[in-house]
């Protein structure tokens, strides 16, 4: 839809759109309107940035179940429910499944506004920590089966020294496969790689323990 960050207003009642669309237009805010959250996926695609703003209750997909279907395509816009008879259950029930702000209407433009700004900062935040999640699977990938195993005890702080005792192959072995790891990585230092491994979320790597030889 577009590279900027965008609210993205849903609702099925035109009046309310084109109220909030002034409202975000006049902050010089980018913004979508559409009238169905089926209209609204038609045109969705996962490199949009920005947040939706959806009323909870529409005919047809309701605003919960717009937001069932976007987590399940591991979306990262932060959703902002609108009601205007919101209940306790329901409210519950959005921000536990993971939306960002629950308003009732009639929304003063301040609170609107304020809470957009915070769903742009929300979506950066997730959009960069997705980026970091990619580069990390991305250097797994690359490593050999041996390397994982040295890397895994390399991130627990042990020596070259019994590295090699544990794997059972030389200290100038374990030497050549931390270069090749450190190259493959693209980071600058242990601190960086404890990071990225961490990142990765690679459980093989985070629960490899400390082998004792018999």
């Amino acid at each position: 839809m577009t590279d900027t960050y965008t609210a993205f207003i849903i609702d099925d009642d035109a009046a309310v759109r084109h109220s909030l669309m002034l409202m975000v237009e006049q902050e010089g805010i980018p913004v979508r309107v559409f009238d169905s959250a089926e209209a609204f996926l038609d045109e969705y695609s996962l490199y949009d940035k920005g947040c939706i703003i959806v009323d909870i209750h529409m005919p047809g997909m309701d605003g919960l179940r717009l937001q069932e279907i976007l987590r399940n395509h591991q979306c990262t816009l932060p959703i902002i429910f609108l009601t205007g008879f919101g209940t306790i259950p329901q409210s519950v029930k959005a921000m536990k499944a993971g939306a960002l702000d629950f308003l009732t209407k009639p929304i003063a433009r301040t609170k609107l506004v304020a809470s957009i700004r915070s769903a742009f900062s929300e979506c950066e935040k997730q959009m960069r920590a997705s980026k970091h999640n990619h580069k990390a699977k991305s250097f797994l990938s690359k490593l050999t089966e041996r390397e994982k195993e040295v890397v895994a005890l390399v991130v627990q702080g042990l020596p070259n020294k019994e590295i090699a005792a544990l794997l059972d192959i030389s200290h100038r072995t374990v030497e050549i496969h931390r270069k090749n790891i450190m190259r493959k990585s693209g980071v600058a230092n242990l601190l960086e790689l404890v990071q990225l491994v961490n990142e990765s979320g690679a459980d093989e790597l985070l629960s490899f323990k400390r082998i004792s030889k018999h």
